[in-house]
């Protein structure tokens, strides 16, 4: 078949790796089907990947890689919004299209690196208390099954399929196309600034409701933060940072020296108290305004490890509290911020925000160290809450476990039984975090 190679494969983060494996790059729904049954017919498992930014081992082939690379173009965007993409196609060039065309999508995470598959396969998500994460934009989508046969899935049409598979950590089958519902273009007025982490733990739920998209940033072995507040507004207010006012933000202070703190605290490790303080005082306040895609998203140059947990939104500020009181009282060194985000329920089965309003807590380590306690730490606090784990960032959590977080898991795992009863799409990953397929009982 076009495009098929023994390789090796590594993930953005360099944490998870694969060798021996063939690589398959098929071009349309019937290569991707063909593909398929030729896996099938040898006893192969066949597993997706997007741009391998997860840090879990969700896309970890075992036997046979599938790369939509050469499945990566905009379909059609009807007079209402309705965007169909091929699923290969990554985010930063599906938002670049449709701003083309006067429509932006709802909301967006920090990283528009991935797919399109990629990100509704993990749950990725943005912030706003009023906003749910991309899998809530979907209207549609085609899925090649392990059969090789083609569901199309909308609201008429095996809508059943529709509403559980939103987020399918690619266990269901192969995604062709998606259809989301994208909005008029609209503009971003962000507002970024310092503040004390004690205040924003006090004031959490009159803070992260101040604007449209909010979330902030807190430096570890300090109080402080750096918070991002941002507003729609139309484009007529469009004015951008000026060009040497974001090469000295994003590329030298945020790149350049926040690079240097982590490559300085690996190699001495007693340094990174002092240069996190320093990480925390160096971006200075900030206004501007822009196409909403070019400030929901941040350049991520410093390569990491992360751990991100989902957890009630009333309890965030108890969680938080507590990981800065465990912090504190350890002898750990952390270069790398926490991440604060929230958003809206949803009602998709393996959403993170799956019936409830959700806070997201999500810390760092850098790329080839150990999370160590670090992790362990988040994971435990948040457990205490019913945190739910992103599905495509590290957590130790295995389905009993998930089970018992998800009110509606056992709707998915049924699903994926009835459309993968082999277990053609599932690898060691999704056996840990969703149990075995039914057939491989």
């Amino acid at each position: 078949m076009p495009g098929t190679r023994t390789d090796r494969w590594r993930n953005w983060a360099g944490n998870q790796r694969a060798t021996g494996i063939e690589v398959v790059h098929p071009a349309g729904p019937e290569e991707i089907a063909a593909e398929v049954l030729r896996a099938a017919r040898s006893g192969r498992r066949i597993r997706p990947i997007g741009s391998g930014h997860s840090f879990a081992a969700i896309g970890r082939p075992e036997d046979v890689q599938l790369v939509l690379d050469r499945h990566a173009a905009l379909v059609d965007v009807d007079p209402s919004g309705l965007v169909t993409v091929e699923a290969g196609m990554p985010l930063h060039r599906l938002t670049a299209e449709l701003a083309a065309q006067g429509w932006a999508l709802t909301n967006l995470g920090d990283i528009d690196r991935q797919t399109v598959a990629g990100a509704l396969s993990t749950g990725t998500h943005g912030t706003g208390d009023r906003f749910g994460g991309l899998a809530t934009q979907v209207r549609g989508f085609e899925l090649v099954l392990a059969d090789g046969s083609l569901l199309r899935c909308s609201p008429g049409e095996h809508a059943d399929v529709l509403a559980t598979g939103r987020i399918g950590l690619g266990a269901l089958g192969v995604l062709s196309t998606v259809t989301l519902q994208a909005e008029p273009a609209f503009a971003l007025r962000a507002q970024e600034g310092p503040r004390r982490l004690p205040e924003l733990i006090e004031g959490f739920a009159e803070f992260m409701t101040s604007a449209d998209h909010v979330e902030f940033y807190w430096f570890p072995h300090t109080d402080r933060c750096l918070t991002k507040r941002n507003t729609r507004v139309p484009l007529s207010e469009v004015a951008p940072l000026g060009r040497w006012r974001a090469v000295w933000d994003d590329e030298i202070l945020a790149t350049a020296l926040f690079g240097g703190v982590v490559a300085t605290g690996r190699r001495v490790p007693a340094l990174v108290p002092p240069l996190a303080r320093l990480s925390a005082r160096a971006l200075g306040p900030r206004t501007w305004t822009d196409h909403s895609h070019q400030v929901f998203v941040s350049r991520r140059r410093v390569r990491f490890q992360e751990m991100e947990y989902a957890v009630p939104r009333a309890d965030a500020p108890a969680v938080l509290a507590e990981l800065s009181h465990v912090h504190e009282a350890s002898d750990w060194r952390t270069a790398f911020p926490v991440e604060v985000r929230v958003a809206a329920a949803d009602d998709i089965p393996l959403s993170t925000a799956s019936g409830r309003e959700t806070a997201y807590i999500a810390a760092h380590v850098p790329a080839g160290t150990d999370p160590g306690p670090w992790f362990a730490a988040l994971e435990s606090i948040a457990g205490e809450v019913g945190g739910r784990p992103h599905w495509g960032k590290l957590h130790g959590l295995d389905a009993d476990v998930l089970r018992g977080r998800y009110p509606r898991f056992g709707e998915f795992t049924a699903l994926r039984d009835r459309l993968d009863p082999a277990g053609m799409f599932g690898n060691a990953h999704l056996e840990r975090v969703l149990g075995p397929v039914g057939g491989l009982r």
